[in-house]
Order: C-alpha cells, then sequence, then structure tokens
C-alpha cells in the first residue's frame, strides 16, 4: 500500500481501490468526488474510477473508488495517439450526464468571477515585488481583463457540460490505448471553453514537455461562440497562473526558475492574438 498527501487529502493506493481521505474542512470536496464518481459511473462507465463507498458524515470525509490502470499524461512527451485519446476523453465526458441530469449539479468552483475577485484581490499584494517582465504582462493582463467583459453577471451564452475543474494533466491516465480521468474535488457545472482552457493553460500542460495545444484543440468542433469564449477563457487562466506563479517561494520553489517570466511570455502571445487564432 501507497500512501500520498495534499493539501485537501490523503491518498492510499491499494492494489484494486483507492482511499481519498479528506481533511478537515473538505466535506464540500468530499462531496463532489462522490457526485462526479457516481455520475460518470452512470453515463460514462470505464472513464472514472468505479464508486465504492464513502463517509460523507466523517470528521475526514472519505470516499473509496476503484484503482484504474495507467501512467499520468504529465511529464511525458504526448504524440499523436495520446493527444487524440485525451481529447476523446474529454469529449466523452463533457457529453456525458444529460441535460435534466446536469441541471441538478451545481456549478463547480473556481469559475470566472471567482478567480477574478481572486486578481482583484492579490493585485496590491504581488505587483510592487515581481520582475518588470511579469509586472508589464500583469498590466496588459488587467488592462485587457477590464475590457473583456468576462466581469459583468451573467451565465455564457454557451452549451453547459459536466467539468473536472481540474487541467492537471497528472489527473489523466494513459494505458496505452486510452485515457481515463482521476480527480473530481473540483468539479461541477461548467462549459467546455473554460475546461478546456484550464487543460492547455495549466503549468503542467508547459512547464515540462509541452502539449501540442493546437492537436489537442482540432479534436473539438466548436461553435463560433465557443471559440471567442475560449480565448478569453485562456487569457484568464494565463493571468491566473501568471499571479500563482509569481507566489513561489524563491527559497522552496514548486516550479523551475524563471517559470513566472515563461509565463509572462506565454500570456503577452494570448493577448496579441485575434480571435481567429486561438490554437496555438
Amino acid at each position: 500500500m501507497t500512501s500520498v498527501a495534499w493539501s485537501t487529502h490523503t491518498i492510499e493506493l491499494k492494489s484494486h481501490s483507492v482511499i481519498k481521505r479528506f481533511r478537515r474542512g473538505s466535506r464540500k470536496e468530499c462531496e463532489r468526488e462522490w457526485r462526479a464518481l457516481t455520475l460518470l459511473s452512470a453515463y460514462a462507465p470505464g472513464l472514472a474510477p468505479i464508486p465504492q463507498s464513502t463517509d460523507l458524515a466523517a470528521e475526514e470525509p472519505v470516499v473509496v473508488m476503484s484503482r484504474l490502470p495507467g501512467e499520468p499524461l504529465r511529464g511525458q512527451l504526448l504524440g499523436e495517439q495520446q493527444i487524440k485519446a485525451l481529447a476523446a476523453a474529454t469529449n466523452e465526458m463533457y457529453a456525458a450526464v444529460p441535460a435534466d441530469v446536469l441541471a441538478q449539479v451545481p456549478v463547480r468552483p473556481g469559475q470566472q468571477h471567482e478567480l477574478i475577485a481572486k486578481i482583484r484581490a492579490w493585485t496590491p499584494r504581488i505587483r510592487p515585488h515581481v520582475s518588470t517582465e511579469v509586472g508589464g504582462a500583469m498590466n496588459r493582463g488587467l488592462d485587457w481583463l477590464t475590457r473583456s467583459g468576462l466581469e459583468q453577471v451573467g451565465s455564457p451564452d454557451v452549451p453547459q457540460v459536466f467539468g473536472p475543474g481540474d487541467g492537471n494533466l497528472a489527473n489523466y491516465l494513459w494505458d496505452g490505448s486510452r485515457v481515463r480521468i482521476v480527480d473530481f474535488e473540483e468539479s461541477g457545472l461548467s462549459d467546455r471553453p473554460f475546461e478546456l482552457a484550464e487543460i492547455t493553460e495549466h503549468v503542467a500542460s508547459w512547464v515540462d514537455q509541452p502539449l501540442d495545444v493546437e492537436m489537442f484543440l482540432d479534436q473539438f468542433d466548436l461553435s463560433a461562440t465557443e471559440r471567442a469564449r475560449l480565448l478569453a477563457c485562456r487569457r484568464l487562466l494565463a493571468l491566473v497562473w501568471l499571479y500563482l506563479l509569481s507566489f513561489d517561494d524563491p527559497q522552496h520553489p514548486r516550479n523551475p526558475p524563471g517559470t513566472a517570466e515563461r509565463q509572462a511570455a506565454r500570456l503577452s502571445r494570448l493577448l496579441g492574438r485575434g480571435a481567429r487564432a486561438i490554437q496555438g
């Protein structure tokens, strides 16, 4: 048995099962995990772990699920077969939950209005302490955000889907023929452009072995409205990641030196793109 600890939970890996034990104060995360596993087991069997048992009332809530085969995609050099399998898995998840069932699913945490509020709160704390390169990209990002319309109240005018809420490629397991998905503690009602931006802009998609974003996004048949929103969501998520990487402790860094500066360049490229050029 292997045990691994994260900020919100610990995981015990057994031969055929996984025990995910959430820390105190993380009951909502546990509820979202169990809801997602239950929904996907019913409507997309085989795509995610099979839910086995839960104790939502425990002081440290717990979910027990089946253990899936495969290795995380994060850090791997992804070829065409893997990228198409990644897109197939996400497409399957987005289409899985019927509309009448999806209507009862709460909106996932970390949607655009929450992220924008965080950016506004972070700016006075971090802006005076970053490099000229990072600060310049932040300024350009904030200028764009003010003009973007994303701060307006209301739901985006695109179809709603079930989203996992986490774009970390470590949550996508490749078994040699297909991709399966784990980790749903941030899952809920969302839309395809936002969820795709979660994947393409996550630091895990470029800091080591860069994901071929153009090939990945080419696998999705997006409407013109979805394509426009995808660009906006990619810019927003890239700006969020610029802040997150700027908070990295230089004495105990989680990422290689210069990662924030690389992210500043990524954001600047996204801000310079037109609505038609959203996929590179």
